[in-house]
């Protein structure tokens, strides 16, 4: 449990996310908070499929991440972006104002796994001024953003002016099926589908552990 501030201990806990060289990312989450506050699931399904030997396999030469731009939206924790950091990307995670700290206290637990890219936390608040994260990065990542029904236009559109033609969204979600989430989900990829086309990612080129049916990966991008 946490425990309060008279004791002085702290009011995090921690999820581990083992990479596959062993070693082991650890993100602290907050006991109290909003949704960002702890790793969902679909953060770990999107860090672990950065190490699919399609983007990453060092034995043969393969890495996509080294010295790629990537800026990961909705960050919450940041294990996403960390994951990408770890693995060579020059990395910029944003979320709201209130998580920053957060993000800075896990950037700072996981700092000695990366050695060759590197990590930022950074407040971007969707629909709102990009310009300070142009030119567009390589890669935006996006692991379960798509909650809110009125956070779905300003999501699209700073998608629109952030994601160049070379750009890859790697968007991943966890399908829900209760209240307002299948409409919410519908309403963002209706409204996504004008301005970008969205492939999915079938389950075998996943990583073999870390997948499931309820969880979907889509690379997106602009269309021309």
């Amino acid at each position: 449990m946490a425990a309060d501030a008279d004791t002085g201990q702290s009011s995090y806990f921690v999820r581990e996310i083992e990479k596959n060289d062993g070693c082991v990312l650890k993100m602290n989450q907050c006991y109290k908070g909003d949704v960002g506050c702890v790793v969902w699931d679909a953060a770990i399904v999107l860090a672990k499929y950065l190490e699919t030997k399609q983007f990453y396999e060092p034995a043969a030469g393969v890495n996509a991440w080294a010295g790629r731009g990537v800026l990961e939206l909705g960050a919450g924790t940041g294990a996403v972006g960390l994951m990408a950091a770890t693995l060579g990307a020059h990395v910029i995670v944003t979320d709201l104002e209130d998580l920053q700290t957060l993000l800075k206290v896990n950037i700072q637990e996981n700092q000695a796994l990366i050695t060759s890219g590197s990590i930022t936390a950074k407040v971007l608040k969707w629909g709102e001024d990009v310009s300070e994260f142009l030119p567009p990065p390589h890669y935006i990542l996006l692991a379960d953003c798509i909650y809110y029904e009125q956070s779905i236009m300003p999501l699209v559109e700073s998608l629109k002016q952030l994601a160049g033609p070379e750009t890859c969204i790697i968007c991943c979600y966890e399908k829900r099926t209760e209240g307002v989430n299948p409409k919410v989900e519908r309403q963002f990829f209706e409204l996504l589908q004008q301005y970008f086309s969205c492939e999915e990612v079938p389950l075998e080129k996943q990583d073999p552990e870390f997948r499931s049916p309820d969880i979907h990966v889509l690379h997106v991008r602009r269309k021309v």
